[in-house]
């Protein structure tokens, strides 16, 4: 192999990654949107809905199929960049974690090291998904603030006006309006979510098999699982942080400890677990077609270079 191949490899491996992670972002937000929106519903306003089946009804009578789909567009940004952003992270972490542990380049990593990988990859992701799921929320939950009072009824509802917005009330800094918080989600978040992945994995390929022939079926479990263990890992920093975003909108400013603190005194224990149902559900259809459009477009991409 030539000096000039070997210096291009890591960069094609990174592209690899970085497109491969963008293609299961999309498959993750079209599977997965309408319980995300069901989810930040519950979280911001859980005393308008009595359960998911209220919250799913009284949606769609308000609002109709769109209502679920309300903040797609920046959905689809923030999951393209959060996994392509993710991914290409991973795989240099990967990297960065068998130099720490003086393993050789092409050593296969233990599933609780993958999950380190995993933790570290979720800061770089944070920077890119905070701002846009900022604006996800705030128009998920838009039409609540606008019904409640706390909005005006002409207020305007399309992505452009919420970023413009932030930008004219706040900055550039406010587009970072629940960073901490999504820092503590992602960084314990990730470390579930891949060490689940691939524990699952583990399991399906079974002893002295690779987990790297696995089929469709297994791939899509395996990210259902490691999507589970994320959520109930961190879903009550989830919950504030989309507090956070969605009431700064009305010019509320408070951190995350004083908001969590808030809940709790006000609304009690249950409100920072309300909309857990939908996430749930969610986390097997959406993350399951998250990884497995990941590993076949990775994989096919990956073929396609060694031919």
């Amino acid at each position: 192999m030539s000096l000039e191949k070997k210096a291009l490899q890591p960069a094609v491996q990174g592209a690899i990654d970085l497109t491969a992670g963008a293609t299961g972002g999309v498959a993750c937000v079209y599977t997965g949107q309408p319980f995300d929106t069901v989810k930040v519903k519950m979280q911001t306003f859980p005393h308008m809905y009595k359960n998911v089946v209220d919250c799913v009804i009284k949606t769609y009578t308000e609002r109709g199929i769109p209502g679920f789909y309300q903040g797609t567009t920046p959905a689809l940004m923030a999951h393209i960049s959060e996994n392509a952003v993710l991914f290409l992270s991973y795989g240099f972490c990967q990297r960065v974690v068998r130099n720490l542990s003086g393993l050789d380049n092409k050593a296969d990593l233990s599933d609780i090291q993958k999950a380190a990988a995993g933790s570290f990859a979720s800061v770089f992701a944070s920077l890119a998904i905070c701002p846009t799921e900022l604006v996800k929320c705030r128009l998920q939950a838009m039409h609540e603030m606008k019904s409640s009072g706390k909005l005006a009824k002409e207020h305007p509802s399309t992505v452009w006006a919420v970023i413009k917005n932030v930008l004219k009330t706040q900055g550039p800094a406010g587009m970072y309006q629940g960073l901490s918080s999504t820092l503590m989600r992602e960084m314990p978040g990730y470390f579930f979510f891949f060490g689940g992945y691939e524990f699952s994995r583990t399991l399906f390929a079974g002893a002295g098999q690779s987990k790297d022939n696995l089929g469709p079926i297994p791939l899509m479990v395996s990210g259902g699982f490691g999507g589970a263990c994320l959520w109930i890992a961190v879903y009550p920093i989830d919950c504030v942080k989309s507090r956070i975003q969605v009431l700064s909108m009305t010019g509320q400013q408070a951190g995350f400890f004083s908001t969590f603190r808030n809940i709790l005194m006000k609304e009690g224990f249950k409100a920072i677990y309300s909309g857990l149902t939908p996430t749930m559900i969610r986390a097997f259809p959406a993350n399951g077609a998250l990884f497995l459009a990941y590993e076949l477009s990775r994989k096919a991409m990956m073929k396609h270079m060694s031919d």
